[in-house]
């Protein structure tokens, strides 16, 4: 089975960023951020409540130059952390998928925690920008995150026009997506796979 301690911290000191983040994976989704970029911080509190990840997250950069390093080097945390807390994957489902509504937008998200990172993403973001933040980031994060978390991770976007209901639907899928790959099954005997590792 799969420690009951499924914890990690981070930390990520750069001359651009400055990072502590800590998460807990068996959390209740509770949150504690402080974070320069509000748009991300706004998403990771989803994603925290979402994934019912227990998710501090202090970050500050250079932000006066753009949210882009604060922002991506954030989701190298926590593709980390979360590759961290997860563990040795004995007795997890490994597969998780979401298909979420919201208003005219509905986006899929499914991960497999396969060791072998991947990012299908197949979104046409409308505006480039929500407030200050450059929505080009949102892929940008994504990809560091399955990257460092060492995840497939398929993101599609079926129909939606408001560009800040589409990003917010992926982050809640991508959540709700993780949480359920991380569940332990009883039934599972070691790792999810028929090769013995992942």
């Amino acid at each position: 089975m799969t420690s009951n301690n499924r914890t990690a911290a981070i930390e990520r000191k750069t001359r651009e960023t400055d990072i502590d983040l800590q998460i807990n994976l068996d959390g209740s989704g509770l949150p504690e951020l402080d974070v320069q970029v509000p748009f991300m911080s706004h998403m990771l509190e989803l994603f925290s409540k979402h994934g019912l990840f227990d998710l501090t997250v202090r970050g500050h950069g250079d932000i006066e130059v753009d949210d882009h390093h604060l922002t991506e080097d954030i989701g190298i945390c926590l593709g980390q952390a979360f590759r961290q807390a997860v563990g040795d994957k004995t007795g997890i489902k490994r597969y998780g998928s979401m298909t979420l509504p919201m208003d005219e937008t509905l986006v899929t998200v499914a991960v497999d925690l396969s060791d072998r990172p991947h990012l299908e993403w197949k979104a046409e973001l409308p505006a480039s920008k929500l407030g200050t933040f450059d929505t080009e980031n949102v892929y940008e994060f994504f990809w560091k995150f399955a990257l460092e978390a060492r995840i497939n991770l398929h993101i599609v976007l079926h129909h939606g026009h408001n560009t800040h209901h589409i990003v917010e639907a992926m982050f809640k899928a991508l959540a709700r997506s993780l949480d359920e790959a991380t569940q332990v099954d009883p039934r599972i005997t070691g790792v999810p796979s028929t090769k013995g590792s992942l």
